[in-house]
């Protein structure tokens, strides 16, 4: 496992571990039943304290994906609720999971050009451009476009979850998206670390993101390294 984020905007440490735990779960690294690493050997490989690491682990029991046994070790159990902050982060690297997170490249309010399709109350939206992480490996650039009514986007305030940054900041939380993978030409803003220079054919993601409103909130599109990552949707 990758060593943990400590960027500014980072989501806590105990958070980001727990995350990446869930997403090796989801991605069928780890295995129901599967007897973790001592606790000192994680905490130790992942640079963190053994007091970051037990409130990860703490995390993953309450969300029914661990079981704590006394004396024997830490075991992974499926079926549990799996809640997690990137639910509905749907890229994985090619060998399974992997910690995102982004660096902000752009945060400006605009009114919204023609080319965005319909969505949102407001003529203004709040522009993010990021690049996108998995691990360390970067994997994507992103444009999302936050609809004005939804409130003011500051950013030192924001992590590397738009949705958790939402619900603490904003008041809201996105119940539900709706995605349409294709291709498409990285953009001319992309910035040179990208692995995809600008005009290239890539993997392509459009989504529209729901919160309590009959429209959407949220509109974002996504150009991803298929050589990198691969889009993951997991049906229960």
């Amino acid at each position: 496992m990758p060593m943990a984020s400590h960027s500014s905007n980072a989501l806590p440490l105990y958070v980001q571990i727990s995350e990446l735990l869930i997403r090796d779960i989801a991605a069928g690294r780890l295995i129901d039943g599967e007897r973790l690493p001592p606790e000192r050997d994680m905490a130790e490989e992942l640079g963190i304290s053994i007091g970051t690491l037990r409130k990860a682990l703490a995390d993953l029991t309450e969300k029914g994906l661990l079981e704590r046994v006394q004396g024997s070790g830490n075991y992974i159990r499926q079926g549990g609720t799996g809640d997690s902050v990137y639910a509905m982060f749907r890229l994985e690297l090619l060998t399974g999971g992997g910690l995102p997170r982004a660096d902000i490249l752009e945060l400006d309010r605009l009114r919204k050009p023609q080319d965005l399709p319909d969505f949102g109350t407001s003529d203004e939206g709040t522009r993010i451009r990021r690049l996108r992480y998995l691990n360390d490996v970067i994997i994507a650039v992103e444009e999302i476009w936050l609809d004005g009514d939804a409130g003011q986007v500051k950013r030192e305030f924001m992590s590397d979850s738009l949705y958790r940054f939402y619900q603490k900041h904003l008041g809201f939380w996105i119940v539900r998206a709706e995605d349409r993978v294709t291709i498409g030409k990285v953009p001319e803003w992309a910035p040179a670390e990208f692995s995809k220079p600008a005009g290239t054919l890539t993997g392509y993601i459009e989504r529209f993101s729901w919160a309590d409103r009959p429209e959407p909130v949220e509109y974002s599109r996504t150009w991803f390294d298929t050589d990198r990552a691969h889009y993951v949707q997991r049906l229960k």
